[in-house]
């Protein structure tokens, strides 16, 4: 009786086995960066796994912390707002690509009465050479600047890279430092004199208010288009010999894709591929400045 009834008890026990070993290996890990989460990852994500079956288990942490868990293969994906630092040796083994596009905006209290900001006047206050609201036609109060901890954090970094072309620009007059993006914001929404830069798709969620840079708003076609100065890509970060790297790549190739791209847009950003033009602007940008500093 019991040799008769073993071989499907054993059959049913391999048929579990594998079915698990099937799950397990339709999961991709993603971590990476706040900004790239609320600007189109959760939903991209819970697309894919309605139309795949292939989960993707995401966790935060930062830009840095997903481009170099993926270089040391800890993660499938990562999400970074910068590009990869080619003199850190632990980032070297990850590769970052475009998925959308996202701008830096300056944040403050919701009450404030500024409503716009030159980028030249951005540049003063990262300076220390405004530093009080009244230069800014606001009241006559200290600007209480508030900043990233670090220089390669995502939002620290394309700071530096995009006002003042140097990532290793020191920030003069910064009353508090913060770990990450979201404490920065939280703590500006309780600061009436206040003043951050965050990226638009995690300030859209917020209780702040965005100044206007130049006049231009941080809206879906002044980035698209360019008018709004403080515009960046969005990356996935990969490892060509990460054991799941084919599997990253359908996802990728998802996000391009059409449905992929009306996901991203519905989220509320912008496409990589929908504003081609701004890649060429960047390369025409990076070469009037490094002429700039010959």
């Amino acid at each position: 009786m019991l040799s008769n009834t073993r071989p499907s008890h054993y059959l049913s026990l391999l048929f579990l086995s594998l079915a698990s070993s099937s799950l397990l290996a339709q999961t991709l890990t993603w971590t990476g960066c706040g900004i790239s989460r609320k600007a189109f990852m959760s939903e991209l994500a819970l697309a894919y796994e309605k139309d795949t079956g292939t989960k993707i288990d995401l966790s935060g942490g930062g830009a840095t912390k997903g481009i170099r868990q993926v270089s040391h293969k800890q993660a499938d994906m990562g999400g970074s707002c910068r590009p990869r630092i080619a003199e850190a040796d632990e980032e070297v083994g990850a590769r970052l690509l475009p998925v959308a596009w996202d701008a830096l905006v300056v944040i403050t209290h919701k009450d404030n009465p500024v409503d716009n900001i030159s980028l030249s006047q951005l540049r003063a206050i990262y300076s220390s050479r405004i530093s009080n609201w009244k230069e800014l036609g606001g009241p006559s109060r200290p600007i209480e600047l508030y900043t990233r901890k670090g220089k390669i954090s995502g939002v620290g970094y394309m700071t530096r890279k995009l006002l003042f072309n140097d990532p290793e620009k020191f920030f003069i007059g910064s009353d508090r430092e913060f770990p990450s993006s979201g404490p920065l914001e939280q703590a500006i929404e309780k600061d009436h004199y206040s003043l951050g830069i965050t990226g638009v798709s995690s300030a859209r969620k917020r209780d702040v208010k965005m100044l206007t840079l130049d006049g231009k708003t941080p809206s879906y076609d002044n980035i698209k288009s360019g008018a709004y100065l403080l515009y960046r890509p969005l990356y996935i970060a990969t490892n060509v010999t990460g054991p799941h790297h084919k599997e990253v790549t359908k996802f990728i190739d998802y996000a391009h894709s059409s449905k992929g791209r009306e996901i991203i847009r519905k989220a509320g950003s912008v496409p990589y591929l929908d504003a081609i033009p701004l890649v060429r602007r960047q390369r025409e940008e990076r070469r009037q400045a490094a002429r700039s500093n010959r």
